[in-house]
């Protein structure tokens, strides 16, 4: 019980809200459980309950903060990352960028790097931002619920919507790499859409540095071998490098600029 209303903290702490109805999916009890937790998660006054789910304390009364402290972590790395996965990317390709934080990074770079003439789709509000008005990016927004703590289109209709589309490649970021479990992902909605982004493409190529290998998880979007390519940072541990070898993960590392 304390283990389950601790991810809850986590997840209102990432995602700034939650839903009953999604929770009990995750961890498989009855919406009944979540309301109670919830309700004594209220009483300890480290949430607020709304009509179906809950939202941070703070944001009580107030338009939900998208919050963006992970864009400007590992900065750097997630350049690199991002220059390094630019160099998959062929003129005129047609191209899906998520709403991960290192794909930011691959849309900036995108946006100061013109010779490439790409079509574009994205989830994510903030990446659109930087690529709309561009003469070289012909850019496709994906509708649906906008949530999350970077600020992204999700849910049913997000994924029926991205389910219409057909592209090269896919880039998407990940939560951890877990080489025993897969690629996972800490919110049902969020896992959700990158599953449907896979099912768009023949190679998906995962943007993730170095401190997303390893680590606790609570949902799987796939196994490893389901994507192209992992893209990372030259930071990644050597235990990490022949664990991949040995298991023929498709792994690329960034070089330093």
């Amino acid at each position: 019980m304390q283990e389950r209303r601790r991810i809850i903290l986590q997840k209102l702490e990432e995602y700034g809200s939650v839903k009953v109805n999604d929770l009990s999916r995750e961890f498989r009890c009855s919406e009944v459980t979540i309301r109670a937790d919830i309700r004594a998660l209220e009483q300890e006054g480290k949430l607020t309950r709304t009509h179906g789910g809950a939202v941070r304390r703070e944001e009580e009364n107030s338009v939900i903060h998208y919050r963006a402290e992970s864009l400007y972590r590992n900065v750097e790395l997630k350049k690199q990352i991002a220059a390094c996965a630019y160099e998959f990317i062929e003129d005129r390709d047609t191209i899906i960028i998520d709403d991960a934080s290192t794909s930011f990074y691959l849309a900036v770079y995108i946006k100061e790097h013109s010779e490439k003439h790409l079509a574009i789709v994205t989830n994510s509000l903030l990446a659109a931002n930087e690529l709309a008005g561009l003469s070289h990016v012909e850019l496709f927004m994906v509708g649906g619920h906008v949530g999350g703590h970077l600020a992204a289109t999700m849910g049913e209709i997000a994924e029926e919507s991205m389910a219409k589309f057909h592209v090269d490649k896919a880039f998407i970021g990940v939560h951890s790499i877990n080489f025993d479990a897969g690629l996972t992902s800490i919110a049902t909605p969020q896992m959700q859409v990158k599953q449907s982004i896979m099912k768009t493409t023949d190679k998906v190529f995962v943007l993730a540095d170095s401190t997303k290998f390893g680590g606790g998880y609570l949902s799987v979007i796939c196994p490893i071998k389901s994507v192209y390519k992992i893209i990372t940072d030259q930071n990644v541990s050597k235990q990490n490098i022949i664990r991949a070898e040995r298991e023929s993960v498709p792994l690329v590392i960034a070089k330093t600029e």
